[in-house]
């Protein structure tokens, strides 16, 4: 930690009871900071910093240490802002730049993430810990071979296993599976019970046997459930037990992760089912007839749905043609929505954000994303869009933008609420670790995306995964022609492609289109009741009687 010796002490204030404190004082108190943040306990941590930036509030080292604890405790606009301090007090604090980046992509901001991260190269660093947070920007902005530069350029100072486990995500984006293996497995060498390590290693390969099974259950009974290592553990179990083709012992690993994971998230399902209901009432076919022109660029393509559908699959299909490139999973849109409605929350999305939303101006929303989008889209004619979610605001997307693409994947019901059940998702999602509220979350998506066919029309395609994976040449060309392109036979190849993919399938979608997902959840047919019977009182399902 930097020192705050260059800080005088003449003429400090007076602290509680009339003292003074001095430099040395308030290092001091920063070190007692940081090791309240370190265990977790950010009242202190804050209060150390508040006292220090009270004595001394250009102290740029209690400025960067108020970053970290929001970062910590996910109060990313705190952060950011602590940040902007920090280089306004210093324009060469690289660690300052790049934790700005950091915060600015995590919240969607790419433009301001780009100049700060510029900021951040060329001030320049020889610390391994700030070349590690470069390089997780440049991968959340989707380079992943300039962040893999930089994840060994941190390796090659310090060979430890953190900056190891971030060259092993870059390198599996890429789709260097042997070497990402090699690289889990020095972490492992390093440290047996990193759990992160252990679930990543378990996604990249086919278990033969149970010995990594039985590491992995030696060290999950020392972890209680409320740590947040025990999910990773329990889901890389069971996709282990599910490899070897041991359904009863995979389905009990997973359901332990998904007790697991609930116990550190929070899932207000009433809130979701306000956003549901909110959504419908107000954008209706005579809402959306009643929009005035959008923003007429063709770029954005779209594709929504369910996660675990094969949506990945569908996006490479589409940037196989030469014509269309990735940008990722992005969160522009919603956070357009909030911006033209000038609303925030800490929410994704509210009920309330979408009541203002719906009188704002649809060409100003376009227009908005387009602009926020523009540093990861790259220059092709069309760009592809592939978060999930965005299926929540199809109307606004189609009004915002009347020339984009709107491409749903849709999967068996039972396939898509298993696939989401068994997958541990980072912070989204949190409807999926309980049979229940997932099976009710997918009613819920099913009836708003029947509401939204009425209001759209020919404005969504639809493509069935099953339908694509049983004979992909058809439905291929169906989703190259609805883009207004030329067909390319590469198109048919895409699991050829070199580019990175970062989402869970990043290691699936290396391979050729195949039909073994379809139908999984009947190998865990008889501890899926709770989910089965949801879907069928839906009348989802067609069970007999």
């Amino acid at each position: 930690m930097a020192t705050l010796g260059h800080i005088s002490g003449a003429g400090a204030p007076k602290g509680p009871g009339g003292s003074k404190m001095n430099p040395a004082q308030a290092q001091d108190f920063l070190r007692r900071g940081y090791r309240a943040m370190q265990r977790g306990d950010f009242h202190e941590a804050g209060g150390c910093c508040s006292l220090v930036l009270k004595h001394f509030p250009k102290a740029k080292e209690a400025h960067f240490l108020v970053g970290l604890i929001g970062i910590e405790s996910g109060d990313w606009a705190t952060a950011k802002q602590a940040f902007r301090n920090v280089v306004s007090l210093d324009e060469a604090h690289t660690a300052g730049w790049a934790q700005l980046a950091r915060c600015c992509v995590t919240m969607g901001q790419y433009n301001l993430a780009e100049k700060a991260l510029h900021n951040a190269v060329a001030t320049g660093t020889d610390d391994p810990l700030v070349m590690d947070v470069i390089g997780n920007v440049y991968s959340l902005l989707g380079d992943q071979k300039t962040a893999l530069e930089w994840f060994d350029g941190a390796a090659s100072k310090a060979k430890t296993a953190f900056f190891e486990l971030s060259r092993a995500k870059a390198l599996t984006f890429l789709g260097r599976l042997d070497e990402a293996r090699h690289a889990l497995e020095a972490v492992l060498h390093e440290k047996p019970d990193a759990a992160l390590a252990h679930w990543m290693l378990g996604r990249l390969r086919t278990a033969e046997g149970p010995e990594h099974i039985a590491a992995m259950e030696a060290i999950s009974v020392r972890v209680p459930d409320a740590h947040p290592d025990a999910p990773f553990l329990h889901y890389a179990i069971g996709k282990d037990y599910e490899d070897l083709g041991r359904w009863d012992e995979a389905f009990k690993a997973y359901n332990a992760g998904a007790v697991a994971r609930r116990k550190l998230v929070n899932h207000d399902e009433a809130a979701e089912e306000a956003l549901f209901d909110s959504l419908q009432e107000l954008l209706t076919k005579n809402w959306f007839d009643a929009q005035k022109d959008g923003y007429s660029d063709a770029a954005p393509v779209f594709v929504v749905g369910q996660p675990r559908t094969g949506t990945t699959l569908i996006e490479r299909i589409m940037t196989a043609h030469s014509d269309v490139e990735s940008a990722g999973e992005l969160q522009q849109f919603g956070m357009a929505i909030k911006r033209v409605s000038e609303m925030s929350s800490p929410r994704p999305m509210t009920a309330e954000i979408v009541k203002k939303a719906a009188g704002a101006d649809m060409k100003a929303l376009g227009d908005l994303y387009l602009n926020t989008t523009r540093a990861v889209r790259g220059s092709s004619p069309r760009f592809v869009d592939k978060l999930p979610v965005n299926y929540l605001y199809l109307p606004f997307i189609a009004a915002a933008l009347p020339n984009a693409k709107i491409v749903h994947i849709v999967r068996d019901p039972m396939d898509s609420c298993f696939a989401s059940y068994k997958q541990l998702f980072a912070d989204a999602y949190y409807h999926s670790y309980d049979q229940e509220e997932m099976a009710r979350h997918h009613v819920r998506y099913r009836k708003l995306m029947d509401r939204w066919r009425h209001v759209l029309g020919e404005r969504i395609l639809d493509v069935a995964y099953e339908d694509t994976v049983a004979d992909i040449e058809p439905n291929a060309r169906k989703i190259i022609d609805f883009l207004g392109l030329e067909w390319q036979d590469a198109c048919l190849s895409f699991y050829e492609q070199k580019s990175a993919v970062t989402t869970a399938s990043a290691a699936q979608v290396r391979e050729a289109a195949h039909t073994r997902s379809v139908g999984r959840w009947k190998k865990f047919e008889k501890h899926l009741g709770p989910m089965q019977s949801v879907l069928n009182t839906a009348g989802l399902l067609k069970l007999p009687v």
